[in-house]
């Protein structure tokens, strides 16, 4: 008979589905929580925009219209958030970083991004955007974000804990050092590796 090292481990199992994927510490839910501080914020499409500034050649501002003309792509990832919970398989449409950085031409200084979004910032390494599962994204499931879910734009970055994923999206900010985001000055951990664990600094 096999063994688990936890319960979560033996549902996987059961439901045919690979115990390898659960990072420690979390378990399976096909719901997706809501988390989030404040209110959710309102949002008029005829006035929104998007930029990318900072250590880039040329900065951009883009409308809902220009952001929606870039090329898209789908990808299906499994996400995790630091209290614990994990969704698999979830689908995600939105532009790749890769689309913004032939636009705005990243200097080499540029090593770190700060994600500006309503009311909060949220704070990656570059390469964590360039990874090729990451996106800016406008959709998840097969339709629009809602509004508590981030829409009209979020970063979706599967690489770490979920809230480095920041909701209603308004900007990023390259810059050549890294500097603590919202969460982070409130004592999250700097660099979110679920695999490690990483959920707070002290």
């Amino acid at each position: 008979m096999p063994l688990f090292r936890t319960k979560a481990e033996q549902k996987l199992v059961e439901q045919g589905l690979d115990p390898a994927r659960l990072p420690p510490g979390q378990y399976l839910t096909e719901k997706w929580p809501v988390l989030h501080a404040g209110t959710v914020p309102d949002t008029d499409l005829a006035t929104w925009d998007f930029s990318v500034f900072g250590d880039v050649e040329k900065p951009i501002t883009l409308s809902w219209e220009q952001l929606q003309e870039l090329p898209s792509r789908e990808v299906t990832v499994d996400i995790h958030c630091v209290t614990r919970w994990s969704r698999f398989d979830t689908s995600f449409r939105g532009v790749h970083w890769g689309e913004l950085a032939k636009l705005v031409r990243p200097k080499p200084s540029a090593h770190y991004v700060i994600a500006h979004a309503e009311g909060f910032t949220s704070n990656l390494p570059l390469a964590a955007l360039e990874d090729e599962e990451a996106l800016i994204a406008y959709e998840a499931d097969g339709e629009p974000l809602t509004p508590e879910h981030g829409w009209p734009l979020r970063l979706m970055v599967p690489s770490r804990y979920f809230w480095k994923s920041a909701k209603w999206l308004r900007g990023l900010e390259l810059r050549p050092a890294d500097e603590p985001g919202f969460w982070e000055r409130y004592g999250y951990h700097n660099d979110a590796d679920y695999w490690k664990e990483q959920r707070y600094s002290f």
